[in-house]
């Protein structure tokens, strides 16, 4: 049966193959598809298969062609014009070359030779033939020539080059940029001039510029903006895009600049978000243009775009956005009776431009918002913990204070801004929470009064004012940081904060000069002011204080003067670190002095360099800490690959194991950062953790009493080689911050941030113990705020970790991932956590601190230092963030022990995740707005939408990270086209008419 069946298949396939292959046969040559290219030893063929049409054409154009060869200079002009006629109006698939430049393919090299022949005074035939052999060159073989680019400049001509069609422009712009790379772009360091001819080349670069334009000004009318933009940044003259660009396009020009930002390499970035500025201001869109100014970080634009706008309204809606990005106030404003040092001197604003500038009405909005979402209440601790859903509970083991002291941080992070919780503030006279903490875990509960009433500096001083005069000296400590908090990002005009805490800078008590200074950086975060440099500086420089004094006031400065580049301030730190002794250097304190002096150069990028340099005479092993810190942080939200590797290269460096070995055949115990026996975690013969209750320098169980003897018997000789190994370990220190740089400096970019994270899992794979418990930190910066699921995952592996550093550095991450966002899957997980250490205080104390961030201002506040529609990074955010992640490499001696204030770090990063909109009385009016996934639409066709599976609402609405809304309606124009934190509406007059006609 199958005999018969095979051949009827087998014919069926070919019986229309043969018959397509005698019909395709003549087409390659007839209709100048380009595989018929070929044959050329086949002339009586081809001429056999042609139309009749095709052969006239043919005769037509050799012709013509045979004109130009003749004696009579008459001729040359209306041949030459008969051929640019029949090559412009020839038409052609999209896979194959018009037949007329087909045909005038052989006589290419022979037109070349009859223009060389002709008479110079021919010019304008010359020209004509020129532009013709310029489009003939874009299907002539020879390669590496760039004959279009050359016989287009040769012609001179001033007709557009569009008028030969799309397919020459791009192939211009190609040659164009080809050439500028390959002959000029070297030699224009040392051709100062620009316009004279680097020696050996055929043009100047002032006529590849001229003609780059003409190209940038037909790509823009073609709506091939993206093509524009390459080519002028191919040849480095991006800023002559601004006169070319105009109301139709300039919004799709800006878009794709911005978007192109994070894969370029200094100094084209900047270049290119100064000249997309300069474009939106020319189309009065000041919004952007200062987000585009503060992404810059420059005083002299921001300066120029907030006075720009007539429009007083405008101008109060910049403010907002000054205030959000927590801008230093001087640039824009100069108090009456003030003298600056400036050349121009800032105008003084008006009282309500101050208001919005200074945050003042911040705490009003966000409790007006709290109600309008429902969670005004105060949420009890229970709520947060949820003790009846976890499994297995056991009773606790841990002291009571240390559990008050978590229920404290936790209280104090769910009801964040509201100023209304009952532990604390609404506390019976004589119940406060305070007093069930003891030592330091007083001043962290008074401190917490500001973080409750944050933002509302009236009530807040009314508050803390009673523990101002507390006989108690921690919980006076506390008042004096609560003080900070609840200023923090808020600028008033009386001043309060810098009065309350300057005495008690000079304090002769440790706490409270400690909580004075770092009250006075969370307060004063990004201002800029130079009275608290004159406060803290001798602070830094006096070497009889304490490394821990010196260290706190160096990172208050960072605070301050975050991403300032302040050359005065970086000095006096390095001087201090040069003139410290050795012994003093190796403090665990030392590294906020290095952090200190990283912010100030935070996203400086070069203007770091100065600094690196001198960090390279140092010969402690803290210089190269410092020198890792400082160079990150230059590079902050840049995406800058380079840094990356340099940074993964780091990560790399192995520390030499130990020789000696243990009676067992282990190798010598050492802790995992070389802390020696203040270290928490000590490994025992098999490489486990210590998972102990409170006492951490013993292991759970108690050795046998063989290995006790033997650990005994070679505890002496070990000790020296210990001390060598503990060294070694040390000296290794920096990769920690090498390995939160990376996420530092990748968190700016979608795709840079992706390739980081396939990197952390090769770092945790292989790296060392130092590596291993900063990687959790890493994606907690990396991501922070936007619980992904794969990043939960990740770090929900890492929480079980048998290191207990990376355990406890995973439960944390796990809270900056998901702050702010109630996500219920990570609370699920915490409980779990919560269960499974039970025992362990170390981790339960970080489970509790996770779930308190994860309800942050109960869900309506996030840390995450991306806004506007993640484009602008907040350099006073990244400082808390990163303080406190620092703090976390070496979580045991800091937040661990007596240190756990240092979470309060993380204020300065704290912000609403809300969209407000008032009228322009500045009074709150809800609207119907849209919610949705933001949809990246840049370098699309036509007008899409911005949001996928949006949500319609009444303003005001939550918009969390990765978020983007629209309005609902034309009832209302925004003033800002970013629709988040606080938005003016004007309202449409014609609104009520379109409604009618519909």
């Amino acid at each position: 049966m199958s005999e018969p069946d095979r051949p009827t298949f087998d014919i069926a396939v070919p019986s229309t193959d043969p018959e397509k292959k005698d019909q395709d046969k003549p087409q390659p040559n007839g209709n100048g598809d380009v595989k018929g290219k070929g044959k050329d030893d086949g002339k009586e063929d081809d001429v056999a298969d042609m139309s009749e049409e095709d052969l006239q054409l043919k005769a037509e154009l050799e012709m013509l062609v045979q004109r130009l060869k003749e004696p009579d200079t008459n001729l040359y002009l209306p041949a030459l014009e008969s051929l640019r006629t029949l090559i412009r109006t020839s038409t052609s698939s999209m896979t194959s070359v018009p037949k007329p430049l087909k045909f005038l393919r052989p006589f290419y090299e022979e037109m070349g030779k009859i223009r060389d022949g002709w008479d110079e005074g021919l010019k304008e035939q010359r020209s004509l033939l020129a532009s013709i052999l310029s489009v003939l060159a874009m299907t002539y073989s020879d390669t590496g020539k760039r004959e279009t680019l050359f016989y287009r400049l040769l012609s001179g001509t001033t007709e557009a080059p569009g008028l030969w069609g799309h397919e020459y422009v791009r192939h211009l712009a190609a040659e164009l940029g080809e050439e500028y790379n390959s002959n000029y772009a070297s030699e224009l360091d040392t051709d100062l001039g620009g316009i004279d001819k680097p020696e050996g080349l055929k043009y100047t670069t002032e006529q590849l510029k001229t003609l780059s334009l003409e190209l940038v000004t037909f790509f823009l009318k073609h709506n091939a903006e993206a093509d524009a933009v390459d080519i002028l940044l191919e040849l480095e003259n991006i800023q002559d895009i601004v006169e070319v660009t105009d109301d139709k396009n300039f919004e799709r020009v800006c878009r794709y600049m911005v978007s192109c930002v994070p894969l370029l390499v200094p100094p084209d970035d900047s270049a290119f978000l100064e000249t997309a500025s300069k474009i939106y201001a020319k189309y009065d869109r000041y919004p952007e243009a200062i987000a585009l100014a503060v992404r810059l970080n420059s005083p002299s634009l921001i300066r120029q775009y907030f006075e720009a706008p007539k429009n007083p309204v405008m101008k109060k809606q910049l403010a907002y956005f000054l205030a959000r990005a927590q801008i230093p106030l001087h640039w824009v404003h100069t108090a009456e009776g003030t003298e600056s040092e400036e050349e121009e001197q800032a105008p003084t604003q008006e009282e309500d431009v101050l208001d919005c500038l200074g945050n003042v009405k911040l705490s009003t909005h966000f409790k007006n918002f709290g109600k309008a979402v429902g969670v005004e209440e105060p949420r009890a601790l229970e709520d947060i913990y949820k003790s009846h859903l976890e499994p297995n509970r056991t009773t606790q083991t841990a002291d009571s204070a240390r559990q008050n002291l978590a229920s404290t941080f936790v209280n104090a992070f769910v009801n964040a801004g509201f100023g209304n919780e009952k532990l604390m503030v609404n506390a019976a006279e004589g119940q406060s929470w305070i007093y069930k903490n003891k030592d330091h875990g007083m001043m962290s509960a008074t401190a917490s009064v500001g973080l409750s009433l944050l933002w509302d500096t009236e009530s807040g001083i009314d508050h803390i004012d009673k523990y101002t005069y507390s006989p108690e000296e921690h919980i006076k400590a506390g008042a004096l940081l609560a003080t900070g908090i609840f200023h923090a990002g808020i600028r008033t005009e009386s001043d309060l904060a810098y009065a309350l805490l300057e005495e008690h800078v000079d304090s002769k008590s440790l706490s409270l000069k400690l909580s004075a200074i770092n009250g006075l950086g969370i307060a004063y975060a990004g201002s800029g002011r130079k009275d608290i440099a004159e406060k803290l500086l001798p602070h830094v420089a006096d070497e009889t204080n304490t490394m821990e004094v010196a260290a706190m006031a160096a990172l208050a400065l960072g605070f301050v003067f975050v991403g300032s580049g302040d050359g005065e301030i970086a000095s006096a730190i390095l001087q201090t670190m040069m003139e410290r002794e050795e012994a003093q250097l190796a403090s665990e304190w030392t590294v906020f002095i290095c952090l200190g002096l990283g912010l100030i150069f935070l996203a400086t990028q070069e203007d770091s360099e100065p600094t690196v340099a001198t960090l390279k005479v140092i010969e402690h092993p803290i210089a190269s800490i410092a020198e890792t810190i400082v160079d990150v942080c230059a590079y902050a939200g840049t995406g800058n690959v380079l840094k990356v590797q340099q940074m993964l290269h780091l990560c790399a460096e192995h520390a030499e194991k130990p020789k000696k070995e243990t009676p067992n055949g282990d190798a010598a115990p050492v802790s995992a950062e070389g802390e020696g026996p203040a270290a928490a975690a000590v490994a025992d013969a098999e490489g486990d953790v210590n998972m102990s209750g409170e006492s951490t320098a013993q292991p759970i169980t108690a050795p046998a009493a063989g290995e006790a003897s033997a650990s005994s018997a070679t505890e002496g000789e070990t000790e020296d080689k210990d001390k060598e190994d503990k060294d070694k370990v040390d000296s290794l220190k920096y990769q920690a911050f090498a390995t939160i740089g990376i996420a530092l400096i990748a968190m700016g970019e979608d795709v840079g941030a992706e390739m980081a994270l396939r990197q952390f899992q090769h770092l945790m794979t292989y790296g060392d113990p130092v590596i291993r418990k900063s990687v959790p930190l890493a994606l907690g910066l990396i991501s922070a705020s936007n619980p992904q699921l794969s990043i939960l995952d990740t770090l929900s592996k890492y929480s079980h970790d048998s290191d207990l550093d990376v355990a406890i550095n995973a439960i944390f991450a796990m809270g900056l991932v998901g702050a702010g966002t109630n996500n219920a899957r990570l609370a699920q997980m915490l409980r779990g956590l919560a269960t499974y250490y039970a025992k362990e205080a170390d981790c339960f104390f970080m489970v509790r601190i996770a779930q308190g961030l994860v309800h942050l201002g109960k869900g309506t506040i996030g840390i995450n230092p991306y806004f506007n529609d993640g484009q602008v990074m907040s350099r006073t955010a990244v400082a808390g963030l990163l303080a406190t992640i620092v703090s976390f490499t070496d979580a045991r001696k800091f937040v661990l022990d007596k240190h756990h204030w240092q979470l309060y770090w993380l204020v300065t990063a704290m912000y609403p995740q809300f969209l407000i909109t008032l009228d322009e009385e500045l009074e709150e009016k809800p609207v119907t707005v849209r919610v949705g996934q933001a949809v990246n639409t840049i370098g699309l066709a036509g007008t899409r939408h911005g949001i996928s599976g949006f949500q319609t609402h009444q303003s005001p609405v939550r918009i969390g990270t990765g978020e983007r809304a629209e309005l609902g309606t034309n009832e209302f124009f925004p003033y800002q086209s970013v629709l988040e934190g606080l938005v003016i509406l004007k309202k449409n007059e014609q609104y009520d008419a379109e409604d009618l006609q519909n």
